[in-house]
């Protein structure tokens, strides 16, 4: 009975602090949105994704740290007291939302992985300068639509080029529009999307929107150092385009968790665009970076803070899952 009361507290501490920080997440994104608005757009993407990933991070330490600890120190084995219905309740609500979220991240990985299959079925590699791998693929199934390059892997990842893509661009477009899929690679936005995937939460569509939004525009502005080559990638973004339909109010890539270069909704494409036929040499450049000694010098205040006063919070976290409980 022990065990039970303690699995039941824990996962109801996790779904109130996951579900109340949610809720504050779906109300504020915007306002933090607009204020990143001013910061280069890879900080807007980077900001975007860490308030996404806020509530459940919050709520894994919260329940970890104070909430587990507090029930195992301080509440008697010996005593077997009744639980109410409302932990019971919550208990099982926390149980199932994290087997929803891993059986929704473990279809999105299946699928992606057999799609994935499908096009390098008959794959054939491409000579490149970077250490990620290339593969040009060809149309093995008329039922599915075939990327124009996408990246896709996360364990392993690669970059996939279709051979009309490869016919179609120059060679300085060709390279821009790689380097723009590298950008994906190296910032895992594949893992990211499968992360999604996993906290799914109601009324979190505008966020991931604008989250995958910036990531296109972030590997836009990875992909090129001086305006000619942002005049190649949006060359290549306006060509590529015309390979095959882009579908409309569409955020979703081709496949689940991959990076296609072209496959956005018709608003973010014509941004994107823009953006890079009206390139600056300083939207690439970050403001100033605080000193790491200032992060150091923080995370050990903090440190000791809490190691100050760690027994009286969970004194407290305590007498607040008893009230729970009772």
């Amino acid at each position: 009975m022990f065990a039970a009361r303690g699995i039941a507290v824990s996962f109801s501490v996790f779904v109130m602090v996951y579900c109340v920080l949610s809720l504050a997440v779906c109300r504020a994104w915007r306002a933090v949105w607009l204020h990143a608005q001013r910061h280069p757009v890879r900080r807007v993407a980077d900001v975007l994704f860490a308030l996404r990933m806020l509530p459940l991070v919050a709520a894994a330490v919260i329940t970890a740290a104070f909430t587990v600890p507090s029930f195992l120190l301080l509440e008697p084995r010996a005593i077997d007291e009744p639980m109410s219905g409302i932990p019971l309740a919550l208990g099982i609500c926390g149980a199932m939302l994290g087997i929803f979220g891993v059986a929704n991240a473990s279809i999105a990985l299946r699928r992606a992985s057999r799609t994935i299959a499908i096009w390098t079925s008959a794959a054939q590699p491409v000579e490149s300068c970077a250490q990620i791998p290339v593969l040009r693929i060809s149309q093995v199934n008329r039922t599915r639509m075939l990327p124009a390059m996408t990246a896709a892997g996360i364990i392993r990842p690669k970059v996939l080029l279709s051979g009309a893509a490869e016919s179609l661009l120059t060679a300085n477009e060709l390279q821009t529009a790689l380097n723009h899929e590298f950008a994906h690679v190296r910032r895992r936005d594949n893992l990211k999307k499968l992360l999604l995937r996993f906290v799914t939460f109601p009324g979190m569509t505008g966020l991931e929107a604008a989250w995958l939004e910036a990531t296109e525009m972030a590997a836009d502005d990875a992909a090129v150092s001086n305006a000619g080559e942002a005049l190649d990638l949006a060359a290549a973004l306006i060509r590529l385009s015309r390979l095959g339909p882009v579908e409309l109010g569409s955020v979703e890539p081709v496949a689940d968790l991959t990076a296609s270069l072209v496959h956005s909704p018709a608003a973010v494409m014509n941004a994107r665009i823009e953006r890079l036929i009206a390139w600056s040499d300083d939207r690439i450049a970050l403001p100033p970076r605080f000193s790491p000694w200032y992060g150091l010098g923080a995370a050990l205040a903090t440190v000791a803070v809490f190691a100050v006063t760690y027994s009286q919070l969970l004194v407290q976290v305590h007498t607040a899952t008893e009230w729970l409980v009772r």
